[in-house]
């Protein structure tokens, strides 16, 4: 009775088990690409200098994953990616600042290239043609309510000569 017993749990653990392993390897069934963590690649790694500033890493890395409350000096970059069902791919990176907050050195998974490289920028910059308008949105909108800015005073035409035998009449 004793070992039926516990040829059923023991049974009963390997299924569960295999069940996992079943759902999780299933054919023609997609699953997603888990990234955790900083996203750390080779070419941000390069571009890593001796003696750059806290701002210049944080504008190359991003902030860090990890800052110990015992090693303010030292930042970590942790990253897991998991494509597919595969086994999980793990990679970590440890910048060191001196007392200047300066780059010391650089510890982890990645080692910086010894000549400097610098990264092509990605940005491209368009010239926009100015447009000709003739009244802007805030002119259309006053001209709904009847502001104008038209005014029906004549003008002066800043050519003509004035009068020099002109005489003031009043009405009697």
């Amino acid at each position: 009775m004793r070992s039926a017993l516990s040829c059923i749990v023991f049974l009963g653990c390997f299924l569960l088990t295999s069940c996992s392993y079943i759902l999780n390897h299933l054919p023609g069934v997609y699953t997603i690409p888990i990234q955790q963590g900083n996203i750390v690649d080779q070419t941000m790694i390069d571009q890593l200098r001796p003696n750059m500033t806290e701002r210049q890493v944080l504008y190359i890395l991003g902030s860090p994953m990890l800052v110990d409350t015992f090693h303010q000096k030292r930042w970590d970059y942790l990253y897991s990616n998991q494509p597919s069902g595969e086994d999980r791919q793990q990679k970590r990176v440890s910048i060191f600042f001196n007392q200047d907050n300066l780059v010391t050195g650089v510890q982890g998974d990645f080692k910086p290239s010894p000549t400097p490289v610098n990264k092509p920028s990605e940005e491209t910059t368009i010239d926009v043609p100015k447009r000709e308008i003739e009244r802007t949105m805030w002119q259309k909108i006053k001209g709904l309510f009847g502001f104008d800015d038209i005014d029906d005073s004549p003008k002066k035409d800043p050519d003509a000569k004035p009068d020099s035998g002109s005489q003031i009449k009043t009405p009697l």
